[in-house]
């Protein structure tokens, strides 16, 4: 029995990941493969952006953008604190 099981789940596991891979070709072709950035615009290159998210489901997750603006900075013009990643 055991057997015939695990035959069965191999085969349906295959027909899966042959179904994933076309999906993804497709998706690809259609240009969707490319993911936005969740870092907000105004913090690229900044050294202060942390960008992680908290909590224990993904309902109550929060991401910290930075210490200094923990939702992130909400002006039109240029943060304050923004400063050059050192290299």
């Amino acid at each position: 029995m055991t057997t015939a099981n695990l035959s069965r789940f191999r085969v349906l596991q295959k027909r899966r990941h042959f179904y994933q891979s076309r999906c993804q070709v497709l998706r690809s072709q259609l240009g969707f493969n490319q993911v936005e950035s969740a870092r907000p615009k105004i913090c690229i290159g900044c050294c202060h952006y942390h960008g992680k998210f908290y909590g224990y489901n993904r309902h109550q997750r929060t991401q910290l953008i930075c210490g200094f603006h923990p939702t992130g900075w909400l002006g039109d013009n240029s943060c304050p604190d923004w400063k050059k990643i050192s290299d």
